[in-house]
């Protein structure tokens, strides 16, 4: 079954949250598609996953030790209650984007980078071993696709002056591909100047805003139709 897995980052939980928008868009163009049954919602603000603690990171040790264990076999590694509970926590985080062909995530820009509530998401799901194919050492995440939505303030596109300034995008790209998914298969949408609707000294861009949001709605439905077709036919 083709499936889908949406995770919303954004600590703006109203309608006003133009990334939640965006990744709604895209999912809901996904499913006319599909249907639902392939796919799977999670808001990380609604439902935050803890930050690592020291019974993560001492399972996540020995588990290096033993020359990374799959998912499958950490249990046999664990040692105390407090381990059994930072494993309880994973696991499920793990099942669930390898289970995923396609992985949608809404991510605005906070302080030029990702919310915490995303990134404890991609320290949870970092697991050593956790997308190491047993049988042959490659990753469980190859073919996987990875879509951004990512919305800013202001702008932080190529040739603005705040391009550099722009930490997500890299970030972004270098998780995932040291978690073995390949670089055309990760796509980045982005609405800029998001800002200059509400914030006096930014009102001069809203003509630009306007244009960013609307270009990255078409992009999004386009993606996701695309995306839809290709998995249909595969």
């Amino acid at each position: 079954m083709t499936s889908l897995l949406h995770l919303d980052s954004s600590a703006h939980r109203s309608g006003e949250s133009v990334s939640r928008e965006l990744t709604a868009l895209f999912a809901h163009t996904w499913r006319a598609v599909h249907g639902p049954a392939g796919y799977r919602y999670r808001d990380l603000a609604a439902d935050p996953v803890p930050p690592l603690d020291t019974a993560y990171c001492s399972l996540g040790r020995r588990v290096e030790q033993h020359g990374l264990v799959p998912p499958a076999g950490v249990d046999t590694l664990i040692k105390t209650p407090a381990e059994t509970h930072a494993w309880a926590l994973t696991s499920p985080l793990i099942a669930e984007l390898t289970a995923a062909d396609t992985l949608l995530i809404g991510a605005p820009m906070y302080n030029y980078s990702v919310p915490a509530s995303l990134k404890a998401w991609i320290d949870r799901v970092g697991f050593p071993g956790a997308f190491t194919d047993p049988d042959t050492g490659g990753s469980l995440l190859q073919g996987t696709k990875v879509v951004v939505i990512s919305t800013r303030g202001g702008a932080y596109g190529p040739g603005t002056p705040r391009e550099a300034w722009d930490f997500q995008t890299p970030y972004l790209r270098a998780y995932f591909g040291k978690q073995g998914v390949a670089q055309e298969d990760i796509c980045f949408v982005s609405a800029e100047m998001t800002m200059a609707g509400l914030v006096p000294h930014l009102a001069r861009f809203q003509s630009e805003a306007e244009s960013s949001l609307a270009a990255a709605r078409a992009e999004v439905m386009a993606l996701a139709s695309a995306r839809a077709e290709i998995e249909a036919s595969a």
